[in-house]
């Protein structure tokens, strides 16, 4: 099942399940409502059917088998939203390797083409062992927590942020907290994961350099309004395999890049466990992979202009489409 959050005609917020390949929406509320039956509470939101747990899940399956028809409406006449516009939380992780280890050879490149002797900096650099991936993410999951009030969906535009030169996507996906708990087993994580979504986390890369030399974290060189984008839809964990999904991104129709989630070094298991230690989980929170291997222009040092159409699609989720604008 895919789950998605639209706007009706009067501009609210509707939950609802995507159908016929995608191109339709059944409205959940619109369904109960034609079919019948007393107002499901669960049914006013996404958030309110992962909170609801199985028996909601199970209602809105009942409503998929006897769809009303004028509970449907074309995907492409409504505006969606992400599919859960405010979510109670939001961690970004670093799972992949091979994207730190590409984002770190292009780090020592451009610091050793400000030297006199370009060449030597960066052989002494490589030799000093300087920009590479620190032992600590080898040891334990490491993350932080994004800006969960800035938040859009697929079709919306990114408003490029005028402090900022370079702008960057990062092709992402993530999952939906189901199940809350403290202190959660790595051999029972992955019975609290509700569903998986896209996340592009867009980043402002000369914003970023600079901050992060505070050794704090990454704060405006992320923290913008439309920075955090995550849709179209949440696929239900039952649908997919979470380790075995091709990831692509393109920019203005043109292939970027394209990796796979096996080769994920930190598993989604390992961040419940580890996150949920003396900490409390709660449903709708979200869990972003971090950046797949190729997965931004920051490792091929190309970056976004305004305009520019930014797509990522991740295999059985769909397809996370916005435009980057740029506001005189």
């Amino acid at each position: 099942m895919k789950l998605v959050t639209f706007l009706n005609d009067d501009g609210q917020e509707r939950a609802g399940v995507l159908v016929e390949g995608d191109q339709k929406i059944l409205d959940l509320r619109s369904s109960n409502k034609f079919n019948g039956r007393d107002i499901n509470p669960a049914f006013l939101s996404v958030l309110a059917i992962i909170e609801g747990g199985d028996s909601a899940l199970d209602n809105a399956k009942r409503e998929l088998e006897a769809p009303h028809s004028e509970a449907i409406v074309d995907a492409g006449s409504v505006t969606l939203c992400s599919p859960i516009p405010r979510p109670p939380q939001i961690r970004d992780c670093l799972c992949f390797e091979e994207h730190l280890t590409q984002a770190y050879e292009v780090l020592r490149k451009v610091k050793a083409a400000g030297e006199p002797d370009p060449v030597a900096a960066l052989a002494q650099y490589e030799e000093q062992g300087l920009y590479r991936i620190p032992e600590v993410w080898y040891q334990q999951p490491i993350y932080y927590k994004a800006n969960r009030l800035s938040v859009i969906g697929t079709g919306h535009d990114i408003t490029w942020p005028p402090y900022a030169n370079i702008l960057d996507f990062e092709l992402e996906f993530g999952f939906f907290i189901g199940k809350g708990g403290r202190d959660i087993p790595k051999d029972k994580a992955l019975d609290h994961i509700f569903g998986y979504s896209i996340f592009n986390d867009i980043s402002a890369r000369d914003t970023q350099a600079v901050e992060m030399q505070g050794g704090l974290g990454p704060a405006k060189g992320k923290d913008f309004d439309t920075g955090n984008i995550i849709g179209p839809c949440i696929t239900t964990a039952d649908e997919i395999d979470p380790y075995n999904l091709t990831m692509i991104a393109r920019v203005n129709g043109e292939e970027w890049s394209r990796g796979s989630s096996s080769t994920m070094h930190w598993k989604f298991e390992d961040l419940i466990s580890y996150v949920s230690n003396s900490e409390t989980l709660y449903p709708g929170e979200f869990f972003g992979s971090g950046t797949v291997g190729g997965g931004c222009g920051l490792e091929f040092e190309r970056y976004l202009a305004p305009g520019d159409i930014v797509e990522l699609e991740v295999e059985g989720i769909g397809i996370l489409r916005n435009r980057i604008v740029k506001q005189n």
